[in-house]
């Protein structure tokens, strides 16, 4: 690397160098990314059973999947329902817990720390395992239940079918740490001056919340929605683990749907067309949030430009 005055020249040797350094990485996402997702999509148009060579089938796939599969709608119900359910409450319980540890002490850190907890395991296959030992008919929720109100409750939670996709629910509202933190940075970020200024007009604390912390909070609100949405609808884990999509596959999530067509049931082209289906409606709803954003996400540059500054 040569130095002209104040401006520096890469030479070819410095190039050759960063290519070095960064080819590890650009050789995994393409071996690891790119041809599985272009082999999944080639796979979709095929009758492809892993033990045999694919065959070319066009749309056969979709067609069977819109019109002759009904689990394929009771698994995209399912996925649907947890994740327009637990995302909302989820995201409600972060920014409580957040605004709760705004305030700063000498116990905040450790504070900080135990809520984020349930984040790192709550996903893992042991957690999941409690989970599940946690609502069966001797689990532990009935023995509280019973100890506190006298009563002799042996319900399976997760097998009525009326209960089982709440367990997962509170699972996933459980491990809001990673929200919780980043809803913390963005309260950070808003001006004191602005509830300094509220105070003095005699704005309540609910006026205060609704009219300078919540839309302050819509650029963060918006990113933790993004990635919870899509966060939901690739759960995998509870389903599989907790329930393993029981009773009558009312909690067997698309996810864990395509995983068992395609390895259990060994039918490799049917899972990759429901993959992609999966991946466009996602893509679709990710798309109409972000065209939406302009109507309810604060931008401090917008304001900026309203003020010709």
């Amino acid at each position: 690397m040569k130095k002209r005055g104040n401006v520096r020249k890469y030479t070819r040797r410095d190039q050759i160098a960063g290519h070095i350094f960064i080819s590890p990485f650009i050789l995994g996402f393409l071996i690891f990314t790119i041809v599985p997702i272009l082999s999944s999509l080639y796979y979709s148009f095929t009758d492809y059973s892993i033990l045999k060579a694919p065959k070319y089938i066009g749309l056969d796939n979709y067609i069977y999947m819109l019109t002759k599969d009904p689990q394929f709608y009771v698994s995209l119900k399912a996925t649907l329902m947890y994740a327009m359910v637990s995302v909302p409450l989820k995201l409600m319980f972060a920014l409580m817990v957040a605004m709760l540890l705004k305030t700063t002490s000498k116990l905040t850190v450790l504070y900080r720390a135990l809520y984020y907890l349930p984040s790192l395991v709550g996903s893992t296959v042991a957690i999941a395992v409690v989970w599940r030992t946690m609502f069966i008919s001797e689990g532990l929720l009935n023995s509280i239940i019973n100890r506190i109100f006298g009563t002799n409750i042996d319900i399976s939670w997760i097998g009525n079918p009326n209960t089982a996709i709440w367990t997962l629910i509170l699972l996933t509202v459980w491990q809001y740490g990673s929200s919780m933190l980043i809803f913390l940075s963005g309260l950070k970020a808003v001006p004191t001056t602005l509830y300094e200024a509220a105070d003095i007009d005699g704005a309540s604390p609910v006026q205060q919340f609704f009219r300078i912390t919540l839309p302050m909070l819509t650029p963060v609100l918006f990113f933790n929605l993004i990635m919870q949405l899509i966060n939901g609808f690739m759960s995998f884990t509870q389903s599989y683990v907790v329930t393993q999509g029981e009773p009558m596959n009312l909690t067997m999530f698309s996810a864990v749907y395509i995983y068992k067509t395609s390895f259990s049931f060994r039918r490799m082209g049917y899972g990759s067309a429901m993959a992609w289906f999966m991946l466009i409606a996602v893509s679709l709803i990710t798309s109409l949030l972000f065209m939406s954003s302009k109507y309810w996400v604060f931008h401090e540059t917008d304001m900026r430009s309203k003020n010709g500054k």
